[in-house]
């Protein structure tokens, strides 16, 4: 086979006077496994490693941006640098993401994950039972879930892969665990690939000296998405919160003029909840179905007996048919135990309750009619928040984005806040119902 190098300036020169095919057609199989699996012919800049001395690449890129390849290409590079004999300290690995089964459907078995980027002779033999991976030189992977923060207590590892970790339930835990266990080698050191959201933790990380922040936008990976998927995107979130953080990597604090603050979610949030009086379950649900239907608002919540709201969950749906949602309500129903399950009819009617009693009729359903506007409708809920009488169990990420985008003016991407209005019938179900509530001026 000729040299790295001979492939790489053959191949590079011959797309350049587009002879590229007769040039592929001349290389044996040996020659073509290389190529395909020469990472640093392939990457963009933003997917290599920063120079110089590191112990956090906080790689932050919009949908697409090519973050997971990024994650899984830079562990199989350390892990074969080990195998040399380069990087000794490099076999005990974290592999860290929202659930196990992120990290299996993501990291591990995705498209770019860790069995997709390495060769045959190389690749790694996945244990699902275990949670592990066994390279053949003998590094092994360990798979952990901020579900489950303590189950970093023990281990002690080189490296560090951590996906998604703004949408992490327990951020700031498992974060912790994870430095504490990150004790291995001359040199212990963690990828961070994500999309980032303005949480506390991932704004610390960025402050911290030993941080090198890299960013991407989705355009910077356009080649190897579908054709057409950018300028659509862009077309239809032109100018919004979203496209500034899930496209171009942004990381946006959040909307001037908005009801909610960052910091006033931060600050009601609870690892669980105690002893509830009374759950509920508050259904938005979307006037249509289809490809351009609103989202379904589903939010669980309850009730202490010091008068403390607790938003337990966000089930709510990206779209869904008046059967999938209905099964949905009553599903998060049963499973909280709850005593009633709020919905707005204004768009329905007596289809609403109708969709409900058909999959269960034994669930008690309390129709609500909005009657003022969304902004109105959510001012005495914000009061509730102010005065510090609710309280977020864990992570809401998608319901807290629409609370901290959501002004006067509705929503930046024009469309229904409809886990917010969920949200609202829920506390309001709980805490206002027959209580007079000031008017609210500002948070």
């Amino acid at each position: 086979m000729r040299s790295d190098r001979s492939l790489r300036t053959g191949l590079i020169a011959c797309a350049a006077r587009g002879a590229l095919p007769e040039f592929l057609a001349g290389l044996d199989r040996e020659a073509l496994t290389f190529l395909r699996h020469d990472w640093a012919l392939w990457a963009h800049p933003h997917q290599l490693p920063p120079q110089g001395d590191w112990r956090c690449w906080l790689l932050m890129g919009g949908r697409g941006a090519g973050k997971t390849r990024a994650g899984a290409e830079w562990l199989r590079a350390t892990v074969g640098s080990a195998r040399r004999g380069a990087n000794p300290d490099g076999g005990r690995i974290a592999l860290v993401g929202e659930t196990h089964a992120d990290v299996r459907e993501v990291m591990i078995e995705g498209v770019s994950g860790l069995l997709a980027v390495h060769p045959t002779g190389e690749r790694p033999t996945w244990q699902p039972s275990r949670r592990r991976l066994e390279w053949p030189n003998g590094a092994v992977a360990q798979v952990f879930s901020s579900e489950d923060p303590d189950a970093l207590r023990g281990p002690q590892f080189a490296l560090a892969w951590c996906d998604e970790l703004a949408k992490w339930r327990h951020p700031q835990e498992t974060w912790d665990m994870l430095q504490f266990s990150l004790r291995l080698g001359a040199s212990p050191r963690q990828l961070v690939t994500t999309t980032p959201r303005p949480i506390p933790l991932l704004k610390r990380i960025i402050a911290d000296p030993a941080t090198r922040v890299v960013g991407a936008a989705t355009e910077a990976n356009a080649a190897h998405l579908a054709a057409g998927f950018v300028a659509a995107i862009r077309k239809r979130y032109a100018g919004t919160r979203l496209a500034r953080q899930e496209l171009d990597g942004e990381l946006v604090e959040q909307r001037e003029g908005a009801m909610w603050s960052r910091d006033g979610l931060e600050a009601c949030r609870v690892e669980e909840a105690p002893e509830l009086v009374r759950v509920v379950v508050a259904l938005d649900p979307p006037a249509t179905s289809g490809r351009n239907s609103d989202a379904c608002g589903l939010i669980v919540a309850g009730i202490a007996a010091t008068g403390i709201v607790y938003v337990l969950a966000d089930r709510s749906l990206a779209r869904a048919t008046p059967g999938a949602w209905a099964r949905a309500a009553v599903r998060a129903w049963h499973e909280a135990e709850a005593d009633c399950l709020v919905a707005e009819v204004n768009q329905g009617g007596e289809m609403v309750t109708g969709m409900i009693a058909g999959v269960d009729p034994s669930v008690p359903v309390r129709a609500v009619r909005a009657r003022r506007g969304k902004w109105l409708r959510a001012e005495p809920v914000a009061l509730l928040y102010e005065q510090g009488r609710v309280r977020h169990v864990g992570a809401l990420p998608a319901l807290e984005d629409e609370m901290t985008d959501f002004t006067s003016d509705g929503l930046s991407s024009g469309r229904s806040p409809d886990r917010l209005d969920a949200l609202v019938y829920a506390i309001s179900e709980l805490a206002l119902k027959d209580t007079p509530m000031p008017r609210l001026r500002r948070i």
